[in-house]
């Protein structure tokens, strides 16, 4: 408007403008995009590249239509494994119920539970047949449990408030170790399958983890808490309620072999050790041999902590 009033002449619109302006295509997809027609402003394709064009779009149909074809047989698959699964735990839990757990002092030891055990305990019947497999030698009560809740109970008081009161059971035991155990626990509870979620503070299993440990520390005062014991009652208590967890977590630990290592008899230790070789040799030679080259001792690697 200001070069009209002055009498200039007005610019011409720039190339780009009018590039802009004969773009009136608008391509479906990029898929599709070499079946277009060039810009009005460059020249029209020949016949052999536009037929090319047709040949290569149809070529990439057809690959498409084999993807899609194959993702749906794929997802068809997966879905029968997954009904065939639920069939299989299904008959499991069936056979669980009314077959083994009815008889299990006659069935525990024999080849059909031993198979079913390896093809994985139903989530139903998991506690029940763990609980039974544990056993529960050290004839441990649900009373039994709540007195050494309760003694935890007042001593995690009795520490927050800077008390120095000493069981009778303790008194063999240093203050210093009873406060090491439990700030063990705490530290403990916190790296406990993180990715859960589930056992760290505000998790809904952080109390009953922490009231099962804290109460083991009571029952076996002479043990107290070891690192890693904390993944052992985690695994417990998803599949059975806190009392019968702790139940079985206590007759577990008290079994020969995680004593041994738990309380840290180096003679004990050792002597699995070598009973582990001995398996390890017989079954995977080849690997046990590259571990002998390398210096790689059962101490290194089969121990968490």
């Amino acid at each position: 408007e200001y070069d009209d009033k002055a009498g200039r002449p007005s610019r011409p619109p720039s190339p780009k403008q009018n590039v802009r302006k004969n773009l009136d295509f608008e391509p479906l997809s990029t898929t599709a995009l070499i079946l277009e027609d060039r810009p009005a402003n460059l020249p029209a394709k020949p016949a052999e590249e536009a037929q090319k064009h047709r040949q290569q779009y149809e070529e990439m149909v057809v690959q498409a239509k084999k993807r899609e074809l194959k993702e749906a047989q794929r997802r068809k698959k997966q879905l029968e494994e997954r009904c065939r699964l639920e069939d299989s735990i299904g008959n499991a839990v069936l056979t669980w119920n009314n077959e083994i757990l009815p008889n299990w002092e006659t069935m525990w030891c024999s080849r059909k539970v031993r198979d079913l055990w390896w093809q994985g305990i139903p989530p139903s019947v998991r506690g029940k047949v763990w609980s039974l497999a544990i056993g529960n030698e050290l004839n441990i009560t649900h009373e039994l449990f709540a007195i050494c809740l309760a003694r935890a109970k007042e001593r995690w008081r009795s520490f927050s408030t800077g008390g120095s009161e000493v069981d009778s059971e303790d008194a063999g035991f240093s203050a210093a170790d009873r406060e090491a155990s439990l700030e063990l626990i705490k530290l403990d509870i916190s790296r406990t399958f993180p990715n859960l979620c589930i056992f760290q503070q505000g998790g809904p299993y952080h109390d009953m983890l922490h009231s099962i440990l804290g109460a083991y520390t009571c029952y076996r005062p002479d043990v107290g808490y070891v690192q890693g014991m904390s993944f052992i009652a985690a695994v417990l208590i998803l599949n059975l309620d806190t009392a019968d967890a702790f139940i079985a977590f206590s007759n577990l630990l008290n079994k020969p072999c995680q004593m041994a290592f738990f309380r840290v008899d180096h003679g004990l230790m050792l002597t699995y050790f070598a009973a582990f070789e001995v398996f390890f040799e017989e079954n995977l030679p080849k690997l046990f041999a590259h571990f002998k080259k390398n210096n790689l001792t059962p101490d290194i690697y089969l121990i968490d902590w």
